[in-house]
């Protein structure tokens, strides 16, 4: 390969990443745009169904394997929410905060007492499994398919917020919960709700992470998933087209860093990656970023900054 095909092969990889942290990191804003809250067991419900399509393709065929393990995360999500979240919906944020930890430990320990915390091999899926090449780059069809897959969905998902009634209930929600009920908006609906298309879209996004990465052990979300709350920061938290430019940006400057010793070595300064080794710095990255933005721009690039009333 050369030069240009090696860069090409960490972009595709960088954009194919990002697109499935962008779609984790819509469950965090949306749920932070209405409740104010940070899901920290969303993370834990990608990997939940990673595990669910181990054990379920091990039984029955992909075509039911599929949409059961979707169908799945989407009740884990709706459950987390009615059994953990709603009971405390006027309690203090702190001890909703508590139960969201309690939540992402519970699914983790669970998943550690099924599997004895041994990495189960992802089942292959045809057609988005297979290898294809590219302008001389050798990849997964899953690299090409996840951008145009996260691009649709997004679409649907602005379209279903600003043109249907369930959306617009949602942006009542989101701008104030209290007036919201006063109107009479079922606001604990809307807010199931929410939580039902972010889990839905981890599940897709487990699906094709994990045909990328086809290991998953009970903290195959952690590292995703903070990936996904930087992008969602810095994007700004709440809104969903940050969510998706910081989860696309983060996943393709990682993937070049990760590069970057390759690229080094085959643009003819191997005595540079020699003495950097930049690759280990891909994950510090994301949180040097993070830093950074609270630093200079708390609210992110397109977050709005909220007046505290008096």
């Amino acid at each position: 390969m050369n030069l240009f095909e090696i860069v090409m092969s960490y972009i595709f990889s960088g954009i194919s990443v990002g697109g499935q942290y962008a779609l984790i990191s819509i469950g965090y804003t949306m749920v932070y745009g209405i409740l104010r809250l940070i899901n920290f067991a969303h993370a834990d419900v990608f990997m939940v169904g990673g595990l669910l399509m181990v054990y379920i393709a091990a039984t029955f065929p992909l075509f039911v394997s599929i949409p059961t393990v979707v169908a799945l995360v989407v009740i884990l999500g709706f459950t987390i929410e009615t059994v953990a979240y709603k009971p405390l919906r006027h309690a203090p944020k702190m001890s909703v905060m508590i139960s969201a930890i309690g939540v992402s430990y519970l699914l983790q320990n669970s998943a550690l007492y099924i599997t004895g915390g041994l990495n189960q091999n992802y089942p292959l899926i045809p057609w988005i499994s297979d290898t294809i090449t590219f302008w001389g780059v050798t990849t997964r069809r899953v690299t090409f398919i996840t951008p145009f897959l996260v691009l649709a969905l997004i679409i649907a998902l602005v379209w279903l917020i600003n043109h249907t009634k369930v959306g617009m209930a949602m942006r009542a929600v989101a701008k104030d919960l209290e007036t919201s009920q006063l109107m009479g908006i079922k606001t604990n609906s809307i807010i199931s709700s929410t939580f039902i298309i972010g889990s839905f879209l981890a599940g897709v996004g487990s699906i094709l992470f994990f045909t990328q990465f086809p290991g998953v052990t009970p903290i195959s979300g952690a590292m995703p998933g903070m990936k996904a709350f930087v992008a969602a920061v810095f994007g700004g938290i709440g809104s969903i087209p940050g969510a998706v430019v910081g989860g696309f940006l983060i996943g393709i400057c990682e993937s070049i860093i990760k590069g970057l010793d390759t690229i080094l070595g085959q643009a003819g300064v191997g005595w540079l990656q020699t003495q950097l080794e930049l690759a280990t710095f891909s994950d510090a990255f994301t949180f040097i970023l993070l830093i950074v933005i609270l630093v200079f721009k708390p609210t992110g690039l397109f977050g709005e900054k909220e007046l505290d009333k008096v």
